[in-house]
């Protein structure tokens, strides 16, 4: 039997951090839960894990070890085109949500080059990336 767990995060603004990563995932705040200095989400299906965001005084300083990426064209296999709109589209709307994007990575096969994954960074910082 698997376990259950939380992805937990270090934020210097936990509520707006919250609510990117809502946008981001289709989240909602995690009900009950009220705390000045912190900030949960829950997947409304139940499915995936909650994600806790905790305030701390330090800033991030360097690259994350372990990131979230967003697959929006869900599970293979793929239409490639159909699947780059879709990165596309996610991308500008978290970039409307105040991420970064740092940057787009082709995959390159016998029918040529298609978009892969986009790098981006969300409000504070964290890397994360859309498949």
């Amino acid at each position: 039997m698997a376990v259950h767990w939380t992805i937990g995060a270090d934020a210097g603004d936990p509520q707006r951090l919250a609510e990117f990563w809502a946008l981001a995932l289709g989240y909602v705040p995690e009900p009950g839960y009220d705390d000045p200095d912190g900030a949960s989400l829950v997947d409304p299906d139940g499915v995936g894990p909650a994600i806790g965001f905790l305030r701390v005084p330090e800033p991030k300083t360097s690259k994350n070890r372990f990131h979230i990426d967003i697959r929006v064209a869900g599970e293979p296999p793929w239409d490639w085109l159909q699947r780059a709109d879709l990165i596309r589209a996610k991308v500008a709307e978290l970039e409307g949500a105040g991420a970064t994007t740092v940057r787009e990575e082709d995959y390159t096969d016998e029918r040529g080059s298609v978009l892969g994954h986009v790098v981006m960074l969300d409000p504070e910082g964290n890397e994360f990336c859309v498949a």
